[in-house]
């Protein structure tokens, strides 16, 4: 079964620093229908003007990623790690028992659009950790990249969770096919462009909610960026 979540029904937060798309209840925007899915909390589609940020703020007990599509995010944390992700760099912050971060746009001519994204982990009042890792264009196109999983398989980025996200770029006549285990959850979100996903067409910033399906199938893109989370078979996020 599949369950759309159309990109124009997501919450918006606009800043005018800050534009953000919430695919799920986050901050000021709440929706008891959209409170997450499975162990995926947060999709935030955000765009940072020149030269603005998020100044220093704490987590804890979350797994966060995020993933760019233009211009250069710039992180500094608690731990010490300092870094610029750009357009094909994954970044993943394991937030344990506690961690503060700050995130910039790293330019002062130009946006930086951005994804992140947060996953309830298995384990709470572990050791904060940080990652980070490029996934060139030719490792996600027309196939779907494995970019973050619970034993690093692939050189993917290990997260505290079962969970696995993938990544995949796919125009014209690309395309993939994803098995998925039995008994498990997924969710589509197209990042950029649109897709067919399972004969269903989507756009840019739409979801999918996949139930009980075994097959995924991606084609017939246009200058599209999907992610796909393969997830435990639960509908709301921290759910044993």
């Amino acid at each position: 079964m599949l369950t759309l979540r159309k990109a124009s029904d997501r919450g918006l937060a606009n800043h005018g620093w800050l534009k953000s798309f919430h695919t799920f209840s986050f901050a000021h925007y709440r929706n008891p229908a959209e409170q997450g899915f499975s162990d995926l909390l947060v999709i935030n589609d955000d765009r940072v003007s020149e030269g603005k940020g998020f100044g220093q703020h704490p987590h804890r007990d979350m797994e966060i990623f995020s993933y760019v599509l233009e211009g250069a995010l710039e992180h500094k944390d608690s731990m010490g790690t300092g870094s610029v992700i750009r357009p094909g760099d994954v970044q993943l912050m394991s937030a344990g028992r506690g961690v503060t971060h700050s995130e910039f746009n790293h330019s002062h001519d130009e946006p930086v659009h951005f994804l992140q994204i947060w996953i309830v982990p298995a384990v709470v009042g572990a050791e904060p950790r940080y990652q980070q890792a490029h996934y060139g264009a030719e490792e996600k196109r027309g196939r779907l990249k494995l970019i973050i999983s619970p034993d690093g398989a692939d050189g993917s980025l290990q997260i505290r969770q079962d969970a696995r996200v993938y990544a995949g770029l796919f125009d014209g006549q690309e395309s993939a096919t994803l098995k998925l285990p039995a008994a498990r959850n997924a969710y589509v979100h197209v990042a950029r462009g649109s897709v067919v996903l399972n004969g269903l067409q989507l756009n840019e910033g739409d979801g999918v909610r996949l139930r009980q399906e075994q097959i995924l199938e991606l084609r017939d893109g246009e200058d599209a960026e999907v992610l796909v989370f393969d997830l435990r078979p639960h509908e709301l996020p921290g759910m044993a």
